[in-house]
């Protein structure tokens, strides 16, 4: 292909493309200016798939999640949220090409199927992702509250229900203004928005599904690049989101240690080590008491991570209250109450007792989950008098971690879907595409003329495939390989060709000189092969034979036609040429020359053992004397054990002896020679032989008027 037909190739395909672009564009555009529409009029609707949906339809699959994912990042500047649900803009996207190409958005009953489908990702999924991260809540006014109260008395399907209903009427409006933009756009135009890549010539739609779909043994190239890519990414994905999540809850821990800590700390520096003994044993009557709790709620309410926050004095009896602040779910202990060591703190109580600095310790036991750190307080004399302690619930982080994960895994979906789109449609019409119409062209080159061979070769140049890499070295490979093979068969063929008319020149030859020796059949050999032609042909008209009567049946018979009386060379010619009637032994040497033509031409098979038309010619030699009751000669044979070619020649062998003149008899009319032929049907012949025959008629007797035209009253061409 020349440079300038490429050049025009890919301006086609770039003009074509940039309509798709704006087009994408536009869905993008289309999306957040009525989603945003719709929030500030206060409208129960989302209205924020319109644009991905109409791009899906009219552009393909690929702009389709283009305009989803891209729309829900644009979204996500002002809520960052709203990237995590991408994917659900992504699916509908995908979900509607699969629509699309189906043609549901022309049949009411199926626009019906969409809206559900749409529903159930967006109502459906987009509600499970909240329900896991942020669990069920939903104010009294809600309708997920009127089904709660109306016989849904589990919250979270109640919630879910309510979304679906909400999901469905956004869904069936956004359904309702994709079919009017449809429709205002005249369906011949539909095929200017399909975001095309193609690297070669350009396909039909119906090329293109055969191409994309053409049958493998095993697993198509498209599907095992698919797989690959898709493990490849899932792998990497699920690698990245698991060392992600570790090091976001490891960042958690170290944030919330940091909290606890500092809290322990500010608690501490808050205390006076000198009266920790009043306060303990005195409580809220000692002075300041009071006070100083006060102050430790205000520190324990800087941080809503804080759950507890306490003062205890480690003796080996356990831990002694000082100060110990209520929740709204736990009262504390009194000033001077005892509690027991936890058995999770065992392998720090030398430490405690000693006043000495101790890590934030996690553990699991009596008040649950928890981070806990203790932070020393020492009097003037340097001696550890008790210890500030602020518990955080790892609770708290576990469902921070969990939804981080989530959001992860939402994000990963989305990009994934992207990725696989876009991978997909370059494998299409960088690979696919290219290498299946390669190999459709190929696998219908025809040999049998120099035209269908000349189309063959034009069809492969017609692909014009210029992807640039490997497959277009293939094409280049292949169409020069293709030209030079149907050269080299059209060479071949033409030797061929001239083979078989020197084969054919001398088996006539070789007929003529047996011919030449026998004075009484002028041109027999000619004539008997073209009755047997016209009984052949017409036998195959009406269907007699129909397994065996093909065209190459036809030609080899045909072909061999000529040789049926070569057995005569070895015929004395004083019998051969004897003028009048043989007497019963020289009868006898004269039946002889059917095994010998079968015995010569026997021979000539062992030589050139592959010419299938010596075979016909033996059946011809050594049976065209067999008759169908049995009563013919050499082997005395009936019916169809006589070879189907022999048969024929039977019949035309003795309808051309009938009508030609001898020495010894004057030739019969063609009426009577019509006569003779048909009374032996059933007896001397294949009764559909003789019907095909008569059948034929007029082309019997056109070709036994021109024989007559071209030979001399002895017979011989004039």
């Amino acid at each position: 292909m020349s440079a300038n037909e490429k050049k025009q190739i890919t301006g086609f395909r770039l003009k074509h493309n940039y309509i798709t672009i704006l087009l994408c564009i536009a869905g993008i555009a289309l999306n957040l200016v009525l989603s945003g529409l719709s929030g500030k009029l206060g409208l129960p609707l989302y209205l924020d798939t319109v644009g991905s949906v109409t791009v899906a339809v009219l552009g393909g699959y690929l702009p389709g999640v283009i305009v989803g994912f891209a729309t829900n990042l644009l979204k996500s500047i002002e809520d960052p949220s709203a990237l995590y649900y991408g994917i659900l803009n992504v699916l509908i996207a995908l979900a509607a090409s699969v629509f699309a190409k189906k043609r549901y958005f022309r049949n009411p009953l199926k626009i019906l199927a969409v809206i559900l489908t749409f529903t159930l990702i967006g109502g459906g999924l987009g509600t499970l992702i909240p329900m896991y991260l942020d669990g069920v809540s939903f104010d009294s006014e809600s309708l997920a509250m009127h089904f709660y109260e109306n016989g849904i008395s589990v919250k979270g399907l109640a919630y879910l229900l309510a979304n679906l209903v909400m999901d469905f009427f956004d869904k069936a409006v956004s359904v309702l203004l994709v079919l009017l933009m449809i429709h205002l756009i005249p369906l011949k135009e539909h095929s200017q928005f399909r975001f095309s890549g193609w690297m070669q010539k350009p396909l039909s739609d119906e090329e293109t599904d055969a191409a994309i779909h053409s049958n493998s043994r095993v697993m198509s190239l498209r599907t095992k690049i698919l797989l690959v890519l898709s493990a490849s990414l899932i792998m990497v994905s699920l690698i990245g989101t698991v060392i992600s999540v570790r090091l976001y809850r490891n960042a958690l821990i170290r944030d919330h240690m940091s909290i606890a800590e500092g809290a322990a700390s500010i608690a501490a520096s808050a205390l006076d080590p000198e009266r920790i003994d009043e306060f303990m044993q005195e409580g809220e009557a000692a002075s300041d008491y009071a006070q100083l709790e006060q102050l430790l709620y205000e520190i324990r309410s800087s941080s809503t991570d804080i759950q507890y926050l306490y003062v205890y004095q480690i003796q080996p009896d356990g831990c002694h209250v000082v100060f110990d602040l209520d929740t709204e779910e736990t009262a504390g202990s009194e000033p001077g109450d005892v509690i027991p060591f936890d058995e999770s703190f065992s392998d720090y109580i030398p430490k405690l007792l000693a006043g000495e600095p101790i890590d934030p310790i996690i553990t699991d036991d009596t008040y649950g989950w928890l981070m806990t750190a203790y932070h020393p307080v020492y009097n003037s004399a340097g001696k550890c008098v008790c210890y500030a302690a602020a518990d955080i619930s790892m609770d708290q982080i576990g469902v921070t971690e969990r939804k981080f994960f989530v959001e992860m895994i939402s994000l990963f979906l989305g990009f994934f879907i992207l990725i696989f789109c876009i991978v997909r449609w370059l494998v299409e019409y960088h690979i696919i595409l290219p290498v299946n119409t390669i190999a459709r062209s190929t696998g219908t080159f025809a040999y049998d003329s120099e035209t269908a061979r000349e189309n063959s070769i034009e069809r492969i140049r017609d692909l014009k495939i210029h992807t640039g890499d490997e497959v277009e070295n293939l094409y280049y490979a292949i169409t020069k390989t293709s030209d030079d093979s149907m050269r080299y068969v059209a060479d071949v063929q033409e030797k061929t060709n001239q083979l078989a008319k020197m084969q054919r020149a001398l088996i006539l030859v070789l007929a003529d000189i047996v011919e030449s020796r026998d004075k009484n059949t002028g041109a027999h050999v000619r004539k008997t092969a073209a009755y047997a032609e016209i009984i052949l042909k017409e036998m195959q008209r009406r269907g007699y034979y129909a397994d065996q009567l093909t065209e190459e049946f036809i030609s080899d018979v045909v072909y061999s036609a000529p040789l049926h009386d070569v057995g005569k060379i070895q015929v004395p010619d004083a019998i051969l040429n004897k003028p009048g009637r043989l007497d019963e032994e020289e009868f006898k040497i004269m039946k002889t020359h059917t095994t010998a033509g079968r015995d010569i031409i026997s021979q000539a098979i062992e030589l050139v053992p592959v010419s299938g038309y010596l075979y016909e010619a033996r059946n011809l030699a050594g049976y065209h004397h067999e008759k169908w009751d049995g009563s013919g000669y050499p082997d005395g044979i009936a019916g169809e054990e006589i070879p189907l070619s022999a048969r024929v020649m039977a019949v035309a062998d003795v309808f051309d002896a009938l009508v030609s003149k001898r020495s010894y008899k004057k030739p019969f009319t063609f009426e009577e020679a019509m006569k003779i032929i048909t009374d032996g049907s059933g007896k001397h012949f294949d009764p559909l032989i003789v019907e095909a025959f008569v059948g034929a008629e007029d082309e019997v007797r056109r070709v036994e008027r021109e024989f007559s035209e071209m030979t001399n009253e002895f017979g011989c061409f004039k």
